[in-house]
């Protein structure tokens, strides 16, 4: 499995706008799982995304409906969000 992790610094309230984004978006070809965490330690949120292969995640990030919803999220977001691209080494999903 491969897939992404985004950290995100959220505006002060717009939190519930942006669950909504990620609530109304519907899994991509390839995609498993799409995680959201409000980490008790931190201020920024952290986004988890996993795929089926590498090329799962890429087809996924060229897709015109990506692009939409990632406008869609940058509006609730202070900066743009940072992201560790990789291969998951260990599932339990």
């Amino acid at each position: 499995m491969y897939g992404t992790i985004a950290t995100m610094n959220v505006k002060k309230g717009h939190e519930d706008q942006l669950i909504s984004v990620f609530n109304n978006t519907d899994k991509a070809k390839g995609q498993i799982a799409w995680l959201l965490m409000n980490p008790d330690n931190q201020d920024e949120w952290i986004g988890v995304a996993v795929f089926e292969s590498k090329q799962a995640h890429i087809d996924n990030a060229n897709r015109p409906e990506t692009n939409e919803m990632y406008e869609k999220v940058i509006q609730h977001l202070e900066t743009e969000p940072t992201w560790t691209d990789g291969n998951f080494l260990i599932t339990n999903i």
